[in-house]
């Protein structure tokens, strides 16, 4: 493991400085979950890798998804069982990494009179599933009768209610599974910074041989070289190939998908359900701490990539589809918290409508030697990484004769990972609860502490034993932006609301409440004047209505 520069904002300079004066031997373009699993791959590997992302890490697809790492289920009804195979066997390993962070979730997948799933095909499917994944004990696939499914989800329609199947998927944070994939690269020392952009292509003759990057805070402009580059830049992975211009033959093709949020309270599943829809799509519905997200939509899109929002359609289509699967709720808008709204890079394919695209990854090699990955899915990142590195390992060989060891990010647990099993994960969570209940505080704040921190949550307590704010609330949010700014790269109030906490989507009350001590902390922290506090309190509030809020203007 190498020494690397402490990953804070306040060492900014510092960062810019090395990614301009070295020669690294990958440039990985993205900040996403497929950068970030590249980023791990190559240094663990012993590359020198650097890694820039032009907004916030996680801020664009990695941040938007149905947050499960599941088998894809679905894949089946299209045939395509190499996608299942693998990434139903990524799900244990990604846990195995992650314990902490990625958490067995049992899913219920209702049988219903006309529905898209029979009862024997079901039965099949999900024996099929389980033995393309691997799955064992007793995660392996039930098949329930109608008394057995009512038991488990009251709420499910009993008139029409024929039995369920009942298997095993696993829940997770995809921004902070991001993050935990850039921090751990550290330690093998790849050099990482976000806010800063692409804007061209440095060459050799006609070889690419690194990039002219912008940094967002000061606008200044650098070159980083690097012997090969690669783009895991998603939805924008195409722009950067019409900058090399590269863009022929295949292309992205960009779908939608958006996910509301509601209290608990409005719509209180027992657990995690995957259901029909009239128009033959699948919907989730997943409980999480305070609220149950439901999701997800499958759209084309082709506006603003960087301004993707929730509309008025989208809400009704999710509302309705709920509604209609469970009679005994009935949501309204009004009852929407929050929600997300994020982009699908997948590959075109003539003919195909959104929701029957392959979800399968590809890379893409230009003339000048630009590699491209695109396509895949949050669940597959760590195969994705291992099949560009394992090309640019070929490359090495034969352009310089170096050999590049194989991929081994399937025993290197990730950051906050200290954890053998998720009982052990369990055990942390009660032991925290116990440290931290005489300030008032409940079973949930000590699972979410240990759910999105692992063994991190040390330095947070750490950090809250330290504090002198008086109360407790609001010491314990201040304690783990502390921890942010110092060891995660936090830049923004909304790289910590949305990306390091996830608080905007799941516990938006908490950003109304604790938005001004936050603002005013970032204040402190960097010396910064009036002027850039209002600017983030304009940005605060315009992502609350934004993510909470749907009028006719928005359709």
């Amino acid at each position: 493991m190498k020494e690397n520069i402490p990953f804070s904002n306040k060492n900014r300079e510092e960062i810019l400085s090395k990614l301009s004066k070295e020669h690294f031997d990958i440039l990985v373009i993205g900040g996403g979950i497929t950068g970030a699993g590249i980023a791990l791959d190559a240094a663990s590997r012993g590359l020198k890798v650097a890694l820039v992302e032009k907004a916030d890490f996680a801020s664009g697809t990695s941040s938007k998804s149905t947050k499960l790492i599941h088998g894809g289920l679905r894949y089946l009804k299209q045939f395509d069982f190499w996608l299942v195979k693998e990434v139903g066997s990524e799900r244990a390993i990604v846990h195995k990494l992650a314990p902490h962070l990625v958490l067995p979730e049992k899913m219920l997948l209702p049988l219903i009179e006309n529905g898209s799933y029979g009862k024997w095909l079901t039965s099949i499917g999900l024996k099929v599933y389980d033995i393309l994944a691997q799955v064992s004990g007793d995660d392996k696939r039930k098949m329930l009768e109608k008394k057995e499914a009512l038991k488990l989800e009251p709420l499910l329609p009993k008139k029409i209610l024929k039995g369920a199947g009942h298997y095993a998927e696993y829940r997770t944070d995809d921004a902070r599974l991001t993050l935990e994939n850039i921090k751990t690269s550290l330690d093998y020392g790849a050099t990482v910074l976000n806010y800063v952009e692409v804007t061209d292509f440095t060459y050799d003759g006609e070889k690419v041989t690194g990039a002219e990057v912008k940094d967002h805070v000061s606008g200044e402009t650098l070159t980083i070289k690097a012997t090969y580059v690669i783009s895991a830049a998603g939805p924008w992975v195409d722009r950067l190939r019409s900058l090399n211009n590269s863009l022929r033959g295949k292309r992205l093709h960009l779908t939608k998908g958006v996910h509301l949020v509601f209290p608990y309270e409005k719509l209180p599943v027992k657990q995690s359900v995957y259901f029909d829809v009239p128009d033959g799509r699948m919907i989730f519905a997943i409980p999480r701490g305070k609220v149950t997200y439901v999701g997800t939509t499958d759209t084309d899109y082709l506006d603003d990539k960087d301004h993707v929002t929730t509309d008025l359609a989208d809400a009704i289509y999710l509302i309705s589809a709920v509604n209609n699967m469970f009679p005994d709720i009935n949501l309204e808008m009004e009852d929407i918290e929050s929600s997300w709204a994020g982009l699908r890079p997948l590959i075109h394919e003539e003919g195909k409508s959104a929701s029957e695209l392959s979800r399968k990854d590809e890379i893409f090699t230009s003339e000048s030697g630009l590699i491209s990955m695109a396509g895949g899915k949050l669940t597959g990142y760590r195969k994705m990484a291992e099949r560009v590195v394992n090309q640019v390992a070929v490359k090495f060989k034969e352009d310089h004769n170096r050999d590049i060891p194989s991929c081994k990010t399937d025993t290197i647990p990730l950051c906050g990972s200290a954890f053998k099993k998720f009982k052990h994960v369990k055990q942390y969570i009660t032991e925290v609860h116990g440290r931290i209940a005489g300030d008032g505080f409940n079973d949930y704040d000590a699972w979410y502490l240990v759910t999105n921190y692992g063994k991190q949550t040390e330095q947070i307590l750490l950090n809250y034993q330290n504090s002198k704010v008086s109360s407790p609330q609001e010491r314990m949010i201040l304690a783990e932006l502390e921890f942010g700014l110092d060891y995660e790269c936090i830049l923004t109030p909304l790289d910590f609301f949305i990306r390091r906490t996830g608080r905007l989507y799941f516990d938006i009350h908490s950003v109304r409440k604790f938005a001004e001590p936050v603002l005013a902390y970032f204040q402190k922290h960097f010396g910064l004047d009036k002027k850039q506090i209002d600017r983030w309190r304009d940005d605060l509030d315009r992502e609350l209505t934004l993510h909470s809020q749907f009028d006719l203007e928005r359709v």
